[in-house]
């Protein structure tokens, strides 16, 4: 399966809908809170070229974007290849 990370913020709507279509599939995630800041947030805008937006997905290293790439991928049947599933 893959190593998939996600950069999020409390009380984020578009995080929360990214989590959950990942738990609905049953992958496990890591996830970096970064609503305070701090080297994290550093980590995510280099990673993200840029990115300020949360959540910041990324698989296997490569950075997929947010809430709505990740649904489109998912609607397009693409996830689940990236995924390992």
């Amino acid at each position: 399966m893959a190593h998939v990370e996600i950069y999020t913020k409390g009380w984020c709507g578009y995080c929360a809908r990214a989590k959950a279509l990942l738990q609905d599939k049953g992958v496990a995630f890591e996830e970096y809170d970064i609503t305070m800041g701090g080297p994290k947030r550093e980590e995510m805008l280099s990673r993200s070229n840029g990115g300020t937006t949360v959540p910041q997905i990324f698989i296997d290293g490569q950075h997929v974007g947010g809430s709505d790439a990740l649904a489109a991928l998912n609607r397009e049947g693409r996830l689940d290849a990236m995924l390992g599933l």
